[in-house]
């Protein structure tokens, strides 16, 4: 008799992978993968076209179905990424524009006009004003597309979140809902009541019509329906890709924190309820299961992995993979500083008009020097989030694990131990979104342990030289400073 299996959906920025794991275990049963493109139209502005988000991810099921006959599905899960919104037609289905993604700056004049409410914004739904999260860029849609806000307000429309988006699709247009981790970071959810905000609904101008059901990260949202996947299946679980990481590393606990490395980054850390930051980071909710709702600490880094992709077609490299090779040549950058503020600086710094920045060349400075630049300010980045998160915890964290794509580069990873002065912890299996979210559906559906066996890791200790690091810090701060408010200048 097959065993049962989850299906998990890891709809990301630019890919989307589905995977298999055996609820007993957590094995990895199978697994099929499908690229994405985003579109820059204009400068500072990034979407995607919500069709092809749609299709990336049938296809990939369809795939996996394909190519690992004999496993009893005994539900779907969904891990998406976060801020990307899309506004759509309740009748056909058909979006009205493509979907916002989370790297788009399109809404900065809106945020700008919003500084006066912003304590009141923080207090109530924990996130500064800034145009990744979609508040701004939902208000933006029902401006700019001709008849949209009159269509919203007639009932005509609906909107949502990437999860929402495919659980439109999975069920046949059945059930517009969203869980509460991905609620969480549309500025318009109380962290309080863990519903829509009614003083930021109004205050941001979106009718409460328009957006879906919150429901608790495990409930049961569905089932198949003519959607290119099996007919029927549950879907039994839906979060955020970076508070499925989280799960994933089986973290549960207060303080036990990750960084997820793609595109961008997030690193978060469970709270023993809602703590307020002091330091520039976000509060968000984890997620919900089991009836209760767990708050958690976060810091966006808005580009990671994307600047390691940025500087490989800068330097005109084959690959990714030529690029950290060019940068391990060297043994340091001697000097030259990369701040990858290409789309502004997110936490702990929150410059939403910084620009990216190379600084600190001579007539001595080489390929080799800019490549590890590049590395090391990634890490860099995500360093002074760490920091931040030691700062609101009140304690150090005691090392930090890690996962996603760019988490497979050893050079990177050990940047990032040198520069947070901690070991780095790399799982041996780095799709912890996946797996993070399949395990909930399998508990949810009551056929997982209590936990599933842990992933063997591997560890990156620091190796810097402490005055080493003082200096690469403080070169790091002075270029983060100069790259604020650039395009002005």
């Amino acid at each position: 008799m097959p065993r049962p299996a989850i299906l998990a959906v890891d709809q990301g920025t630019t890919n989307t992978k589905a995977l298999l794991f055996a609820a007993d275990s957590g094995a990895v049963l199978g697994r099929a993968a499908h690229p994405l493109g985003v579109r820059h139209p204009r400068p500072g502005w990034a979407e995607q076209s919500g069709e092809a988000i749609w299709g990336s991810v049938a296809g990939a099921i369809a795939e996996l179905i394909a190519t690992t006959p004999g496993c009893d599905v005994a539900a779907i899960a969904i891990a998406n990424q976060r801020e990307t919104i899309l506004l759509w037609d309740a009748e056909t289905g058909e979006p009205l524009a493509p979907a916002i993604s989370w790297q788009c700056r399109r809404t900065s004049e809106r945020c700008a006009a919003l500084r006066p409410h912003a304590a009141r914004i923080v207090a109530r739904t924990g996130l500064g004003i800034d145009p990744l999260f979609p508040s701004t860029k939902l208000g933006w849609l029902l401006d700019e597309v001709p008849g949209a806000r009159a269509r919203a307000e007639a009932g005509e429309l609906r909107a949502g979140t990437v999860d929402s988006w495919l659980l439109w699709h999975l069920t046949g247009g059945a059930v517009h809902a969203t869980d509460v981790s991905n609620a969480s970071r549309t500025q318009l959810l109380s962290l309080d009541t863990g519903d829509w905000d009614e003083e930021m609904l109004a205050l941001f101008g979106i009718p409460r019509s328009l957006l879906p059901q919150v429901r608790s990260s495990d409930a049961r949202f569905g089932t198949t329906s003519g959607a290119g996947a099996p007919e029927g299946l549950p879907i039994h679980a839906m979060l955020g890709d970076s508070h499925a990481a989280l799960l994933g590393h089986g973290f549960a606990g207060p303080g036990e924190a990750k960084v997820t490395c793609g595109t961008g980054s997030s690193l978060m850390a469970v709270t023993d309820g809602r703590v307020a930051s002091a330091h520039g980071l976000s509060g968000t909710i984890a997620w919900g299961r089991g009836g209760a709702v767990v708050h958690a600490l976060e810091g966006n880094v808005a580009v990671s992995g994307h600047a390691a992709a940025f500087a490989t077609r800068l330097l005109n490299l084959k690959d990714e993979q030529a690029l950290t090779a060019l940068a391990a040549s060297v043994p340091a950058s001697e000097g030259v500083v990369f701040v990858p503020a290409l789309a502004g600086l997110g936490a702990p710094h929150w410059e939403s008009d910084a620009r990216g920045l190379l600084s600190g060349m001579s007539l001595g400075t080489e390929p080799a020097h800019v490549a590890r630049a590049v590395l090391e300010g990634i890490a860099l980045q995500i360093g002074d989030v760490a920091m931040a998160m030691d700062a609101d915890l009140g304690a150090p964290l005691a090392s930090l694990s890690v996962d996603g794509g760019a988490a497979g580069n050893d050079l990177l990873m050990q940047m990032l131990a040198d520069a947070i002065g901690r070991p780095v912890l790399r799982p041996r299996q780095l799709e912890l979104g996946a797996r993070g979210v399949a395990w909930l559906a399998a508990e949810a559906a009551g056929l997982a342990p209590a936990r599933w066996p842990p992933i063997e890791q591997d560890r990156f200790e620091p190796r810097a030289d402490p005055a080493d690091r003082a200096a690469l810090h403080a070169r790091w701060r002075a270029a983060v400073g100069a790259s604020a408010g650039l395009h002005e200048r």
